[in-house]
């Protein structure tokens, strides 16, 4: 770098002496200038100095005329652009340091350092250089912005108009791996926001649309690339403006605020209104309330490698006035910053959110708009990265996206509290319990994750919904809660012998820890509510869309009436009478093991005649064959078969055997007892179900309404399929449902699956989507919520 300085170098700057005094003793002139040694060096000490290893690769320049050398203290970093270093117009000799006149006032103004000698450096010679290299670099900046475009970001529907990371980048213009922050821009409308953001960030081009008429030219969230500070600037819809879908709008104001840096507040007032208070302490709450959990979760949901700051963004509340003082010019001994807090605070408005707030104000005695201040406070606070750094723009898309997602859709103006900018209903669910008509407390489309609704307060009894439901007591004094129903029969029992029971005993309610735990006819008398001995009782909360409360299982005349359809199907297709058809068929259902079912029997097992349509077969009670009337005409008790000490039909050969003990083991009489109560319940009302069956000709439609359980659509409200649309007709066929009773086509509800919760223990017909969900269980003791709250 050193060489043999000619005599023609010598003498251009005579003011500039060695500052180093390594082998001159500070008495040559200087003729090098070294960034990394922060001095001026003679040609001497430069040769000695960066002869050593250390010092070797420093970078150094020769002086030119009216050189001045750079601040060592700040580089440039206030009141100047970045990049832009400021010149030094001192050296303190016992510092050994160059100073700018803000270094100097700053840290050789007070104590001992005040009597420290210093060298004043000649600046008028090279004000026109400075000059001219301030020009070249604004317009070099200036030519970045060129070709800088906006972009639509959201729509004024909170629709995101980009599809993904890499077409928001390519809007952008920007490099994926650049890192940039994001500063937007609010303001009531009308106060040129979008003109603001032209002057401070793009020399004055019309990146962001301006419009001298009525209507307000910014619509939703525009966005654009900033190469010069490296930042995405967006602006926004104005305040106050005329517009529908109000609500939705402001909401969108504030997650545009959630994912920036750096918000500029811009009022053209010529004082500051409360509104601009109301809105910011507003904002901040609801940004603490509602974003700063949604923040922390997107980080972990998206796996982010810069995490989302939760404190919220810097904010610069720009004041331009025209007939009026900035604010503080008549206090000069305050602050603006700590009006402002002041004001807030009367207000009853706390920022806590927002990282900083700041006050930049200009006056405008004639146009155009001092923007010069703003720049500068912009650039300063840009480059602090203490609270916010910046990040890829794929994170920033993530950010928006997900709070795009998580609040969204219609708000609800009926509902609406419009004392606050941003009240809770912006960001919480909008479902109403039906019962009690409290809100859901949690966050917006909670569903997607599996969420229930959730309320603050409890809900009140409604005999219209019957929202009380029951749990096991005895689970619950273990730790567990356990939701039990009401239902016709136990998972254990087959459908008719279920029916069986539920005729003979009454309802169940069972518990999938601790089975059967009550029966409501159990005993002959006394028999207790279940409420006092087995379960506990919950006033829960009735949810838009939610099945109920899965109570009303005493479904057993529809289970009935499924039997009656199989029956008429059986009788259409075999062209028989239909009360032979349904006797043969309800004979099998409930006959005991050991019994041959009718299917099978195609003659008298004694005298071989073979039977007829319309003739009659009877079981043998002994030893269960089938035989014609004339071959099982007598009776006689069979106790060993269950049947008790009364005369029942028997064969002639089980007749003439009476005295012999037919050998049947243990395990045989309790594999039969079960089946036996249900064919002495089937006898017991033979003569009744052969009325009902006389009168099977009566169209099904009829007895349907009677019939269905109490959470089915009726069928004259069912005028298409819930899930295809189909319209139904005389060729299509309605089918309900089992687990959530809206009316279906045969397509969309040919899946079967048992529905416990609903009272069918045995594979049952449902819908594609009720296929899907998992049956409600087991609830935590932790949590003491039922699975319908």
């Amino acid at each position: 770098m050193s060489a043999q300085t000619s005599p023609a170098e010598k003498g251009l700057n005579p003011g500039l002496m060695c500052q180093e005094s390594y082998a001159c003793s500070g008495t040559d002139e200087a003729i090098f200038e070294c960034d990394e040694c922060c001095s001026l060096q003679c040609l001497r000490c430069e040769e000695e100095l960066h002869r050593q290893e250390r010092l070797r690769n420093h970078e150094r320049i020769r002086l030119k005329p009216g050189h001045v050398p750079y601040c060592d203290l700040c580089k440039g970093l206030s009141g100047h652009l970045p990049g832009v270093r400021q010149r030094a117009i001192v050296r303190c000799q016992t510092c050994k340091i160059n100073l700018c006149l803000e270094c100097q006032k700053r840290t050789h103004s007070g104590g001992n350092k005040r009597r420290h000698p210093v060298t004043v450096y000649n600046v008028s010679n090279l004000q026109g250089s400075l000059e001219a290299e301030e020009m070249d670099e604004e317009t070099k900046r200036k030519k970045m912005t060129e070709k800088v475009v906006s972009f639509l970001l959201v729509d004024e529907n909170e629709e995101v108009q980009v599809t993904n990371e890499e077409d928001f980048i390519r809007k952008l213009d920007c490099k994926p791996d650049q890192h940039l922050k994001v500063v937007s821009i609010f303001g009531n409308t009308g106060d040129g926001k979008s003109h603001t953001l032209n002057h401070t960030f793009f020399y004055g081009r019309e990146v962001f649309k301006t419009s001298p008429t009525q209507e307000s030219c910014t619509v939703g969230v525009w966005a654009a690339y900033d190469p010069v500070h490296k930042v995405a600037v967006i602006d926004t819809e104005g305040l106050l403006g005329a517009t529908v879908n109000l609500s939705q709008r402001t909401r969108l104001l504030l997650k545009v605020l959630a994912i920036s840096d750096l918000v500029i507040y811009r009022t053209h007032a010529d004082r500051l209104h409360n509104d601009l208070f109301k809105f910011l302490g507003d904002a901040s709450e609801a940004y603490l309330k509602h974003f700063t959990k949604e923040l922390k979760a997107t980080t972990a949901r998206c796996g982010l490698d810069v995490p989302l700051s939760t404190l919220g963004p810097a904010v610069i509340i720009f004041h331009e006035t025209v007939h009026t003082q900035l604010l503080g010019s008549d206090h000069p001994s305050e602050v603006p910053e700590k009006l402002i807090q002041d004001r807030f605070r009367k207000l009853g408005r706390f920022p806590e959110a927002f990282s900083s707030i700041h006050y930049k104000g200009t006056r405008t005695y004639n146009p155009p708009t001092d923007f010069s201040g703003l720049r500068r406070a912009l650039e300063q606070l840009l480059e602090n990265n203490t609270t916010r750094s910046p990040r890829h723009p794929g994170v920033i898309f993530k950010a928006l996206k997900a709070l795009s997602d998580r609040f969204s859709g219609e708000i609800p103006d009926d509902q609406m509290a419009h004392s606050s900018f941003f009240p809770d209903e912006y960001f919480t669910c909008s479902s109403l319990c039906l019962s009690c008509g409290v809100g859901c407390k949690n966050s917006m489309n909670h569903g997607k994750e599996g969420v229930p609704h959730e309320a603050k307060s409890r809900c009140r009894y409604s005999h219209q919904y019957d929202n009380r439901v029951y749990t096991c007591k005895a689970c619950y004094e273990r730790g567990e809660e356990v939701s039990v129903v009401p239902k016709t029969s136990a998972s254990t029992d087959s459908p008719w012998m279920g029916l069986a029971k539920y005729a003979w005993s009454g309802y169940v309610i069972e518990c999938p820890n601790c089975g059967v735990v009550y029966r409501s006819r159990q005993y002959w008398f006394g028999n207790q509510d279940p409420v006092d001995t087995v379960v506990r009782t919950e006033i829960v909360h009735v949810w838009p869309g939610t099945d109920g409360f899965l109570k009303d299982n005493n479904n057993a005349a529809q289970r009935l009436l499924d039997g009656m359809n199989f029956m008429a199907q059986s009788v259409s297709e075999l062209s028989l009478g239909p009360t032979k058809a349904v006797t043969s068929w309800l004979t099998d259902q409930i006959a005991p093991a050991y019994w041959r079912p009718n299917s099978q029997i195609l003659s008298c097992n004694k005298c071989a005649t073979s039977f007829k349509d319309n003739d009659t077969k009877h079981h043998c009670r002994a030893c269960g064959e089938g035989f014609c009337d004339g071959c099982s005409s007598k009776t006689r008790p069979v106790p060993e078969r269950g049947w008790g000490p009364a005369p029942v039909r028997v064969c002639d050969n089980c007749y003439e055997a009476r005295n012999v003990q037919l050998a049947i083991t243990e395990a045989q009489v309790d594999d039969e007892g079960g089946t036996l109560i249900a064919r002495k319940v089937g006898e017991a009302v033979q003569s009744t179900l052969g009325a009902v069956v006389t009168a099977i000709d009566i169209p099904l439609g009829l007895v349907k309404d009677a019939a269905r359980p109490a959470y089915w659509v009726p069928d004259h409200e069912i005028l298409h399929c819930h899930n295809c649309r189909k319209e139904f007709s005389i060729k299509l066929s309605k089918h309900h449902c089992r687990a959530c009773g809206q009316g279906f086509c045969d397509e969309c509800s040919h899946d079967r699956r048992a529905v416990p919760s609903r009272g069918w223990d045995h594979p049952v017909r449902v819908c594609f989507n009720c296929n899907k969900k998992p049956e409600p269980g087991h609830l935590s003791v932790m949590t003491g919520k039922s699975p319908l709250c």
